[in-house]
């Protein structure tokens, strides 16, 4: 135990001894080690700023040869510009020596344009006097003042073109002419031979034939009573004359001749005449011709292929069978122009519904015209109107005649159907009368055309020929004279078919060898 208490003391002692003194030696140990490491840095620091210093120089050369270097290419481009310069310079002294040169140029040109106007202008004044003067001598010599020889001018050039306006309107009337004449004559030959119909002429009286002629007696009546109360139940005149075993109805409308033909055949055939038996016939007639009229009608529209039409339209329609115009039944004029138009129309390409209608309805209004005041054509637009037809069918019906002007091409086939149709080989006839005034209203607007000698309408009037003064009529003024003809026959008669209107233009001289 004491020995373990030496050993400790021991060391207790060594610790205390030589721990001041360890540290002494470390103290010293790091002191020498910093001297060393400040002495180093130092030589390092020293070091780095000799390198430094090097370096800088380096650079310092080598900024001073690149400053050097860019100098010298400096210099070298100033002196390239500057040559460039001096050409420049040299040039722009060559054009100001040129631009004063073109100066002086066109200062002396202008001098001698002065000049020269200076001239012209003396020059013009002694033209203008010497054209005063020429002017005088003409009037004077012509006996012309310039108005009088400028209107003689006129003239002359209104005669030229005139001329000319001649030549192109023939020229183009003849190549429009030979196209549309081609074309027309293609499309109505066809619809024509479609549509090819018989007409037989329709008269002003019907015959009833009799049994014998103890039957005439029967029928006048005692005192005449039976054949008047026939007379004022239908409204037409009946002739018992001489004509063996006949009795002659006469009558303008049609469908009261039919009434009282109908109405004398019952009494005929039942024997016992009297006016309450006549009174009965005479109804029993009405009433057969409107039932028949009705089916007319809608064998008409279905014969046509005419679709929705109103039952007061057809029963119009279907009264047309009593109804004629020139001679010509207007119900089978009325189908054949409706035939014909939906020909034409499918022809052309164009709108056969419409175009049936139109040539079907055309004429409807002659079954009322009888009846109202108005031409056919007014009444058929107002029948239609009232029963809200097609705008497009009412416009051809009002324009068939030329009242207005046709909205629709389909009206202008209307137009030409209904003059194929009346213009039909015996398809109408005219009275004496009414024929005779037509060839003298043709010759009468033929006649009032300045220049016209005499005029001639021939051919049945389908031609009218003017004979013109020679002296007054050129050759290029015929052919507008004969348009201007055409127009006013257009415009102031109502005519079938067409008028072909001929001007005549012939010189003769005559001469006699003594």
């Amino acid at each position: 135990m004491q020995n373990v208490l030496i050993i400790v003391a021991t060391l207790l002692i060594s610790a205390v001894v030589f721990i001041p003194f360890g540290i002494f030696i470390r103290k010293k140990t790091a002191e020498s080690k910093i001297q060393s490491a400040e002495r180093e840095a130092s030589r390092i620091i020293e070091n780095g700023k000799i390198e430094a210093e090097n370096l800088k120089k380096e650079e310092l050369i080598s900024v001073k040869e690149d400053v050097l270097r860019l100098r010298n290419e400096l210099d070298k481009e100033i002196k390239e510009r500057r040559g460039d310069i001096q050409v420049q310079e040299k040039r722009l002294i060559q054009k100001e020596e040129n631009l004063e040169k073109r100066t002086l140029v066109f200062e002396s040109k202008e001098k001698e344009l002065e000049k020269k106007f200076a001239d012209n202008e003396a020059k013009k004044k002694e033209l203008e006097e010497t054209l005063g003067r020429q002017i005088e001598e003409l009037q004077r010599i012509s006996g012309l003042t310039i108005d009088e020889a400028k209107k003689q001018l006129l003239n002359e050039l209104d005669k030229e073109v005139t001329s000319e306006k001649a030549a192109i309107i023939r020229e183009n009337e003849i190549k429009l002419k030979e196209e549309a004449t081609k074309r027309a004559q293609e499309v109505v030959s066809f619809a024509i031979q479609k549509c090819a119909a018989d007409h037989t002429s329709e008269t002003t009286v019907s015959v009833v034939s009799l049994p014998n002629d103890d039957m005439k007696g029967r029928i006048i009546g005692r005192e005449g009573r039976n054949i008047k109360t026939l007379e004022t139940l239908t409204g037409i005149d009946l002739i018992i004359d001489d004509t063996p075993e006949a009795v002659i109805i006469s009558g303008f409308d049609p469908l009261r001749r039919e009434v009282a033909k109908r109405s004398l055949e019952k009494l005929i055939d039942d024997g016992r005449i009297h006016p309450a038996k006549i009174e009965e016939m005479v109804e029993k007639a009405k009433e057969e011709i409107e039932a028949e009229i009705k089916s007319e009608g809608e064998r008409a529209a279905l014969e046509t292929g005419v679709n929705n039409l109103h039952p007061d339209l057809i029963k119009l329609i279907g009264k047309l069978k009593y109804r004629t115009s020139y001679g010509q039944n207007v119900l089978n004029h009325s189908i054949e122009v409706s035939n014909l138009a939906r020909i034409m129309a499918d022809e052309l390409g164009l709108n056969t519904k419409l175009a049936r209608r139109s040539g079907l309805l055309h004429d409807i209004g002659k079954a009322l015209d009888h009846d109202m005041e108005g031409t056919h054509v007014e009444i058929g637009v107002d029948v239609l109107k009232k029963y809200k037809e097609n705008d497009i069918v009412i416009n051809a019906v009002e324009a068939h005649h030329g009242d207005v002007e046709p909205k629709s091409l389909e009206a202008i086939l209307v137009q030409a159907a209904d003059a194929i149709s009346a213009s039909r080989p015996g398809a109408r006839r005219e009275t004496l009368e009414s024929y005779i005034k037509r060839l003298e209203k043709l010759e009468e607007i033929a006649d009032s055309f300045e220049g016209v000698e005499k005029s001639y309408a021939i051919q049945a009037g389908r031609e009218v020929r003017l004979i013109v003064k020679p002296e007054k009529v050129s050759d290029a003024d015929m052919i507008i004279m004969a348009r201007e003809v055409a127009k006013r026959v257009e415009n102031e008669m109502e005519y079938p078919g067409q008028i072909k209107v001929n001007v005549i233009r012939e010189i003769r001289v005559t001469d006699y060898a003594k």
